[in-house]
């Protein structure tokens, strides 16, 4: 474990890739629907197929622990990045190896942030959408312009989807920020998509 928070070689040899590491935000919670579990499955492996470093919460537990042991599982370079509050022996993923120890839940965003070449929200809770809704703030405000996407797994995000486009129709977003937001309903469709954003 490190408190470093420089950026490290990355495992990715592929020159071709627009990004190296992806960064998932994603439930301390399994969810109720079997579903979710084998997208964040579906999910570690495509991004180990494409040669992409997973960035995460560094949790063993929920949809945080399956994509992480998917990646794992299959080989691929899993960062972590964790709260000292939080780096229980119940929580912190034992099998990580560059597993980050920060001071807070702030400094944790913004690591998994420098760390990251795009960014995937998928099913979760408060957590996952205060990290998705923070990163897309960044966005809109110019401080990073890395792509973001949700994978909408069995419809999770469309009443999300629908509230964005209800603030844009109220006039409280600017039409042209939907464009933010990219949204699939498969790792593969989203994660190609996501690398066509990163080529511009």
């Amino acid at each position: 474990m490190s408190e470093s928070s420089d950026r490290p070689k990355s495992a990715m040899t592929n020159g071709t890739n627009p990004f190296r590491r992806v960064c998932v935000f994603c439930g301390s919670r399994p969810g109720g629907d079997p579903r979710f579990r084998a997208a964040a499955v579906e999910t570690g492996r495509e991004m180990v197929r494409r040669g992409q470093s997973l960035v995460y919460g560094g949790g063993s537990v929920g949809l945080m622990g399956v994509i992480a042991d998917a990646v794992l599982e299959a080989s691929g370079e899993v960062i972590g990045v964790i709260p000292h509050a939080l780096a229980t022996t119940e929580l912190l993923h034992p099998r990580v190896a560059d597993m980050r120890l920060v001071v807070d839940m702030h400094a944790r965003k913004a690591l998994m942030a420098q760390l990251s070449d795009a960014f995937i929200a998928m099913p979760g809770g408060y957590g996952t959408f205060e990290e998705l809704f923070e990163i897309i703030t960044w966005r809109q405000l110019g401080l990073h312009a890395k792509p973001i996407g949700l994978l909408n797994v069995a419809g999770f995000f469309d009443p999300l989807v629908s509230l964005v486009d209800h603030a844009i129709e109220s006039g409280f977003i600017r039409g042209g920020h939907r464009e933010l937001i990219v949204v699939e309903t498969t790792p593969p469709a989203l994660l190609d998509r996501l690398q066509g954003c990163a080529m511009g």
